[in-house]
């Protein structure tokens, strides 16, 4: 079964947190945690967490170099690390969005 939702973390910054999983059972399989922010009318990505492959994995995004190498992040499950993404990002977006800004 695959799952999608986008909640608005910051109306002010336009800072959103966009989650896609995919799960078998109980057991998640396949997730993207997403931390967006709204520049003019277009959504910038500014973090992801993944299981593209098949393990727990960050990318930093910068503005002007874009999406940077990946990072393994949570040694646990798929599942345990895409709750710590989300947990993550709710904790740090707005660091997260400076960092962007400044790169």
């Amino acid at each position: 079964m695959s799952a999608y939702y986008l909640r608005i973390l910051d109306h002010a910054r336009g800072a959103m947190l966009r989650v896609e999983f995919t799960s078998r059972g109980r057991e998640i399989v396949d997730y993207a945690v997403v931390l967006l922010v709204v520049v003019g009318e277009v959504a910038e990505t500014i973090r992801v967490y993944d299981a593209a492959h098949g393990f727990n994995e960050m990318h930093r995004f910068t503005r002007s170099g874009g999406k940077q190498p990946g990072t393994s992040f949570h040694g646990a499950t798929l599942g345990d690390g895409m709750r710590a993404a989300i947990a993550e990002i709710e904790r740090g977006y707005a660091e997260m969005i400076e960092g962007w800004e400044r790169q």
